[in-house]
């Protein structure tokens, strides 16, 4: 069986939003057009997908599965695409990752200089999967934080990030300076390896709200300041290591090229 790579994208749209209205708006078609395909897909598959309510969109095992596949695949096959474009252009291009609250700008600035017939592009790089953009082709490297999945990639050390306690401004701990683990106990944490798809605006609203409390790196609380949270350095807890990736299997001058400058860049910056 063929799967038709468009369905898939209306799926993983509908998967997404949890909303079939809000998918069609965004893929710009209508919303019974949506509905067909998605009923197609799914009798194509030979499995329910989704489960429809007059309020809700869940999914099933199946179509949580093939959500994650389709995150993987539909970037790779875009990917693939650009690629055989910049070929048949002549043109030459490098994309670079980063984790949220890490700048790589300053790396880039200086590649540029030496380099300015390269397109640069960045992509952004989700906390919960660092890797995946390395991974399907998205990027060619990664500027990111230590710890994510290291297999088949050549990992350069760049440096050291504290960690800060990110809490309310109504919690008691907010007046103070600065922290230490023991005052933590007790607190509710925020366990974001339990909440995969939790993405960083939902983390700050349950902390905002009162429910929790989360240690974050010190780039993404400069990066995301509010006035009902607060942000406190908690003396002894570890760093995280900042650092490159790239495919192991991968040699090109262009990107050692951007290794070689990014290294010495982002070490002093």
């Amino acid at each position: 069986m063929d799967l038709d790579l468009r369905k898939l994208r209306y799926f993983a749209s509908v998967a997404e939003l949890r909303h079939f209205g809000r998918a069609a708006e965004q893929l710009y078609i209508a919303q019974p057009v949506l509905s067909r395909q998605i009923k197609s897909l799914e009798q194509e598959l030979g499995c329910t997908l989704l489960l429809r309510t007059t309020r809700s969109v869940e999914l099933t095992t199946a179509g949580k599965q093939l959500y994650e596949e389709a995150q993987q695949l539909l970037p790779s096959i875009a990917a693939a695409v650009r690629r055989v474009h910049d070929v048949e252009q002549g043109v030459r291009r490098l994309a670079v990752a980063f984790s949220p609250g890490l700048h790589v700008s300053d790396a880039i600035r200086a590649f540029a200089a030496l380099h300015p017939d390269v397109e640069i592009d960045v992509i952004p790089a989700r906390w919960w999967e660092q890797d995946r953009p390395l991974r399907d082709g998205r990027a060619q490297v990664g500027y990111l934080r230590r710890p994510f999945d290291e297999t088949g990639l050549r990992v350069v050390p760049i440096g050291h990030e504290p960690r800060v306690a990110c809490i309310p401004a109504a919690h008691p701990l907010a007046s103070r300076q600065q922290l230490t683990s023991a005052d933590l106990d007790g607190e509710r944490m925020l366990v974001t390896s339990k909440r995969r798809t939790m993405t960083l605006e939902e983390k700050f609203e349950l902390i905002a709200a009162g429910r929790n409390i989360a240690l974050i790196p010190l780039g993404v609380a400069r990066s995301y300041s509010r006035p009902d949270l607060v942000y406190l350095p908690v003396t002894d807890t570890p760093p995280q290591e900042t650092c490159l990736a790239v495919a192991a299997d991968r040699r090109e001058k262009l990107l050692r090229d951007f290794l070689e400058i990014a290294t010495e860049t982002l070490r002093h910056s």
